[in-house]
């Protein structure tokens, strides 16, 4: 089965598929969650085996800082770590790196997802990071 586009007007009907399902609820957040220069939003996403995180100013557009797993500084730390220590792991480097950015504040976007496991745990190592939300 193909994957599906990302086409949010699509799934505004019955959503189907666990996907559509998080690209429904996603969209939900996101009327609320708006990112603005003085406390943008940190948008948190995650696949089956990696996870990702982005400091964005939606206002102008702008990527302020990001981390993810996949970045060779991370790989080495993480190896050996479950998938949760990983998640840590990017929410502590994202946090650091929006400090060096600037921010203090951000709005949390958890992208459709559930507020537990790796997405709350990225969240709390960002929080001991030095961000406020």
């Amino acid at each position: 089965m193909p994957k599906l586009p990302i086409r949010p007007q699509k799934y505004l009907g019955k959503a189907r598929t666990p996907r559509a399902k998080r690209v429904v609820r996603h969209i939900r957040v996101r009327r609320k969650v708006t990112g603005v220069a003085e406390r943008p939003r940190l948008s948190v996403f995650r696949s089956p085996r990696h996870i990702y995180a982005q400091v964005i100013d939606d206002v102008r557009g702008y990527t302020l800082a990001a981390a993810s797993d996949v970045e060779a500084q991370l790989r080495k730390d993480a190896q050996g770590k479950q998938k949760k220590g990983v998640a840590e792991l990017v929410g502590t480097l994202v946090a650091q790196r929006a400090k060096e950015a600037g921010v203090t504040s951000v709005v949390f976007d958890r992208g459709g997802f559930a507020f537990h496991g790796r997405v709350q745990a990225l969240a709390d190592a960002a929080r001991k990071g030095g961000l406020q939300f």
